[in-house]
């Protein structure tokens, strides 16, 4: 595990974004922790989460012409991506967005921002069902460009109803890179490093994967 994945982990912690517990999630399913990407909400932890996404793209090597948040949430991760990748690594990178609706005034039009150019990079917090990456690559693809990876801060490693993640199938789907700041081994192996939770959290965290980890 890289320094930078302990660093987001450790921080995600401290900001409340990533907890233990019990949680049941929208499958149904009880997970011992929970991951919302929504409390990264003042300036500065905006910032760093900025600066965690910058640090993975380039430990990947990611290669982009473009950043695209997906709104809404995807939105300002874009933004603060590309304002890490220019002050921390000297890389100026364009960002664009997605509107819900098609504007019919001004400019027109569902996309703002930097215009859809050669390889994009799709920038989101999680993937759970690939809804946002289908619609994505859809408006990248109608620009001529083309969805050339993802990036998110948390792979849950976890299957839908069948034995594969929306992650697998959107790399199958796509042939492209699908990256994370961490995922769940990452997780396991931190809080086994470092105690961040209890020995009883641990445990329900191995056995969640077992039971739940996609093939």
């Amino acid at each position: 595990m890289h320094s930078y994945q302990r660093d987001f982990l450790r921080f995600a912690i401290e900001t409340g974004v990533l907890r233990f517990g019990r949680f049941t999630l929208k499958s149904g399913r009880i997970s011992p922790y929970f991951f919302n990407a929504g409390g990264f909400d003042t300036g500065a932890s905006l910032g760093k989460l900025g600066h965690f996404y910058a640090q993975a793209i380039v430990a990947t090597g990611l290669q982009t012409d473009v950043l695209f948040g997906p709104a809404y949430k995807g939105i300002p991760l874009a933004a603060a991506t590309a304002i890490a990748l220019a002050h921390e690594q000297g890389r100026e990178t364009p960002f664009a967005f997605n509107r819900k609706e098609a504007k019919d005034h001004g400019e027109g039009g569902l996309l703002v921002g930097s215009p859809l150019r050669g390889d994009v990079l799709l920038i989101d917090d999680v993937i759970t069902a690939g809804t946002s990456v289908r619609e994505s690559a859809a408006l990248i693809e109608q620009a001529g460009a083309r969805l050339a990876g993802v990036i998110i801060a948390l792979d849950r490693q976890e299957r839908g109803e069948g034995r594969t993640s929306a992650i697998q199938e959107a790399r199958a789907r796509y042939g492209i890179p699908v990256q994370s700041i961490v995922d769940l081994d990452a997780l396991i192996e931190f809080v086994d490093e470092t105690g961040a939770a209890s020995t009883e959290t641990l445990t329900a965290l191995a056995d969640y994967r077992t039971e739940y980890g996609c093939a």
